[in-house]
């Protein structure tokens, strides 16, 4: 879990910079995102002591990329429509949070990583798309794949799935999601999300 964790961490920092990449084709989109990316990781070893600062970073340069809306639904599955549009609102801004808040600190843990982004072929007039990727990690670790589930809308390619060798992080959170409501409903699950907010808020 952990580990998994980690590597999502590190695929988010792909599409941090350059919202008008946003526009360009998926895979475009995302091996110009990560060749930016790793390169100002590379070249900034203080953004790593600045806690304020790599947060900001994110909630200013990640959110225009990803479909929160969408992977919170996803990630509610069947519990989604039972929650009132005001729930639902505040179940994306937690998620949200919770998100960033968690993959802050490992985003600074990684230097020396290649990223090879396969392209699509034959895109067409699709508005849903997989990027794949693989990551090699060096120092005798297996590579890993990585897929980016997008969908195209009229702000351009938003992600709203991850999948890392095979796990979605959609699919990964809606088994603890399930569990949450199913013990304290949908007002349960959205005090877990938010008392997890606050703890990490102090880290």
């Amino acid at each position: 879990m952990k580990r998994f964790l980690g590597l999502v961490a590190f695929l988010f920092t792909f599409l941090l910079v350059f919202p008008a990449w946003s526009m360009m084709e998926p895979d475009r989109l995302v091996d110009k995102t990560v060749q930016e990316v790793l390169e100002i990781i590379g070249k900034d070893d203080k953004i790593g002591e600045d806690k304020e600062r790599m947060l900001d970073l994110i909630e200013t340069k990640i959110l225009p990329h990803f479909n929160f809306t969408r992977m919170t639904r996803l990630a509610m599955g069947k519990h989604w429509s039972s929650a009132a549009p005001e729930q639902q609102d505040v179940l994306v801004n937690e998620f949200r949070t919770l998100l960033v808040r968690t993959y802050s600190n490992a985003l600074t843990t990684y230097r020396d990583e290649r990223v090879t982004v396969n392209p699509i072929r034959e895109l067409g007039d699709r508005v849903d798309a997989t990027v794949r990727t693989i990551i090699n990690q060096g120092s005798g670790k297996e590579p890993v794949p990585i897929d980016y589930s997008m969908e195209k809308g009229p702000e351009g390619w938003k992600v709203y799935d991850v999948t890392v060798a095979g796990v979605s992080l959609v699919t990964n959170y809606r088994g603890s999601f399930n569990s949450q409501i199913r013990r304290g409903g949908v007002e349960g699950l959205i005090k877990t999300l938010s008392d997890k907010n606050r703890s990490l808020e102090g880290k």
